[in-house]
């Protein structure tokens, strides 16, 4: 056995005295299973892209939103019972078809990505996702805005992690403001050039950050699995986006 073996099993083993002690001071419940959703299967090959985005298109009308109220009803009831047994307990969200909706840009893009170029004819494209995002027109998805209302009413502290980058920080600010996130505790968005390969790599920074700060995330709720993959997660929450894919 290694010398970090034996810390940590000495670790181990007063905590459970601690916790046999001081019942309050128990762990927070097991994290609940993740909730079913309604996301369509892919046709079998050959692949045409037709066909795939008459399914997302289907998926978002029938039951899109009753799969994302699902997820958030589960988050919300964890940390509504797991506040009182964590140190400064803390919820992270993510921001984009987290918190904020950019359904509009994907319908106008035809889920197709286009970065750059002007967004001045919606709900018709093409829709260029900056130029989206400095609109800050975005609306809240209701859910995790009732979420956020009962994470604040809980005294949890809500931390915003985005991979939005720092040069749309204000007006990120004032599209949460208008969505009607106030009150929130932070908001992270990305350096533009922070030398990390990948999305996961940002966030799970930036979540050991949030817990040097003293905190503890109970709770992490992402659109992507590089969202809430990583340490410093809590218990994860994964919301349904089949339209895109972040690593």
């Amino acid at each position: 056995m290694t010398r970090t073996s034996i810390c940590r099993d000495v670790l181990m083993a007063a905590a459970a005295l601690s916790i046999a002690a001081n019942p309050a001071a128990a762990a927070p419940d097991a994290c609940p299973a993740p909730v079913e959703d309604h996301i369509p299967k892919p046709p079998p090959p050959p692949l045409n892209i037709g066909p795939i985005k008459t399914l997302l298109l289907e998926y978002h009308q029938k039951y899109y939103d009753a799969d994302l109220a699902a997820v958030f009803d589960s988050a919300r009831k964890y940390v509504e019972q797991n506040t009182i047994q964590a140190k400064r307990p803390a919820l992270v969200l993510d921001i984009d078809e987290t918190s904020l909706t950019n359904w509009p840009n994907l319908l106008a893009d035809d889920f197709g990505f286009v970065a750059d170029g002007s967004c001045d004819v919606l709900p018709k494209g093409p829709c260029g996702f900056n130029q989206w995002i400095l609109k800050g027109s975005a609306k809240a998805i209701e859910p995790a805005h009732k979420l956020f209302e009962a994470a604040k009413a809980k005294g949890v502290a809500v931390i915003f992690i985005t991979g939005r980058p720092d040069s749309q920080r204000d007006i990120t600010i004032l599209n949460l403001d208008h969505a009607g996130y106030e009150g929130w505790t932070e908001l992270r968005t990305r350096p533009d050039r922070d030398g990390l390969p990948t999305v996961q790599d940002y966030k799970t920074a930036e979540r050991t950050k949030v817990e040097a700060e003293g905190y503890t995330i109970i709770a992490n709720v992402g659109d992507q699995m590089s969202d809430i993959d990583g340490d410093h997660s809590g218990c994860r929450f994964k919301v349904p986006n089949p339209f895109y894919f972040i690593p």
